[in-house]
């Protein structure tokens, strides 16, 4: 049971400072786990081998612990264990946060009560037994790992429990004198017994300590984005159609998220890619190769060759006459719309003889007086049925006044979505 959790909670996980999961086989005997391959061993005994370390060293690993960790509270997962055991090393001394056995998913209005974890790095509210959060206790943890890696041992220690659960329950320790007063206002902030005025992660990332030498990465919180496995990225299906897989099985997994060996090759290559785009910079901190701007751009360009798989396009036309044109497009091709927002809509195509097809539904689309003329249909959700394709449309400004059309999948047979976007895409020039 407690490696089916880790696993599904690895599963929801899927960042650089995260150990990554690529595949679970599960036979009648045993369950086989394919992970990413750190070959540096813990920062544990990194810590060990040089007693402790330089301020900016310790701020560099602690700047990629919260960034990872402040990533699995958002995507409501809590550790629990966090310690430098469990904080593995790559080849370039990036911190990987393994282990999530003792990990939880987090609900709205339910609170923790298992006290676990190692009692050295454990919050007040987990020893005490109290009902706690989740969040509060791994930012103590990390307080722990901070006080480790720049005094090189621990801030509270005792030969027996009792004596360790008084010194944490009073938040007693000791502060080093090498240690800058910056640091150690950080660290006193973290070890603050109440989890309710204990400092958080957004505040721990506005501190002068943390923000100094700062990657240009962790700073902008988005480093999800740049690891985005929502969107299929073209150049790897083109590179996996020359490995020898079949173009349409490639896409088809991938939008109807199979576990197979073509999802699993997907995304041991975009992995890679992605380890690939960052390199050492000044301090040894990890920095882009490449601006951060250029990351965010949601479509880039295409050669006529490549175009085949950009399921979208782009436009130097105002946006609301570029969505005007869309629709109209819509229209003709039996796609019938409701707005979620602006320039934002979901879609649904309903092959012609579908029974649902004949209902009537009230025209949705009031933004401007340009497109109040286009008949929309509003869409329930009872709506869609076996032949029919629901995805949904969002208009992008890119550089300049260069604006771009995503169409993205949401259900109904995914090779009939492809032939969807052909005819778009044909109908509006791009082909």
């Amino acid at each position: 049971m407690k490696v089916k959790r880790e696993i599904n909670i690895m599963r929801r996980l899927s960042h650089p400072h995260v150990v990554r999961l690529f595949e679970v086989i599960d036979t009648n005997t045993h369950i086989y786990v394919v992970m990413e391959y750190l070959n540096s061993g813990e920062l544990f005994y990194y810590i060990t081998e040089r007693n402790r370390l330089p301020e900016d060293e310790a701020r560099h690993f602690f700047q990629q612990i919260i960034s990872g960790v402040e990533y699995c509270h958002n995507h409501m997962v809590v550790h629990r264990d966090l310690k430098p055991e469990n904080l593995l090393l790559d080849s370039k001394r990036n911190v990987k946060i393994a282990d999530f056995g003792l990990g939880n998913i987090m609900r709205d209005g339910h609170f923790l009560k298992t006290s676990c974890g190692s009692p050295n790095y454990a919050a007040p509210e987990v020893v005490t037994n109290r009902l706690y959060a989740g969040p509060e206790a791994d930012v103590w943890s990390c307080g722990v790992i901070l006080y480790a890696l720049i005094c090189g041992r621990l801030p509270f220690d005792d030969d027996n429990f009792p004596g360790l659960y008084a010194r944490i329950r009073n938040g007693v320790y000791q502060i080093a004198n090498h240690m800058s007063r910056s640091a150690s206002d950080l660290i006193a902030r973290i070890f603050v017994v109440n989890p309710v005025n204990r400092i958080s992660i957004p505040e721990i990332r506005q501190h002068p300590w943390f923000q100094e030498h700062i990657p240009r990465y962790i700073a902008r919180a988005t480093v999800d984005t740049l690891y985005d496995t929502t969107k299929v990225d073209e150049e790897i299906v083109r590179d996996m159609i020359q490995m020898g897989f079949i173009a349409r099985e490639v896409i088809g997994s991938l939008l109807n998220n199979v576990q197979n060996e073509i999802t699993v090759t997907y995304y041991l290559m975009l992995h890679r890619q992605f380890q690939s785009r960052f390199s050492y910079g000044k301090n040894d901190l990890l920095e882009s190769s490449e601006p951060l701007d250029q990351a965010e751009v949601y479509l880039r360009s295409v050669s006529t060759d490549e175009q085949r798989w950009t399921l979208g396009f782009k436009s130097q036309a105002p946006p609301h006459q570029t969505m005007t044109n869309v629709l109209r497009v819509f229209q003709s091709k039996n796609v019938r719309w409701k707005c979620i927002g602006p320039f934002n809509m979901k879609c649904l195509w309903e092959a012609p003889n579908s029974k649902s097809s004949k209902a009537n539904f009230i025209a949705q689309f009031p933004q401007t007086p340009q497109t109040k003329a286009i008949s929309g249909k509003l869409l329930p959700s009872s709506a869609a049925t076996d032949d029919s394709v629901k995805f949904e449309l969002q208009l992008y400004k890119a550089n300049g006044e260069m604006y771009v059309l995503d169409l993205q999948w949401l259900d109904g047979p995914a090779f009939l979505f492809l032939e969807i976007c052909a005819s778009f895409l044909f109908a509006v020039g791009v082909f």
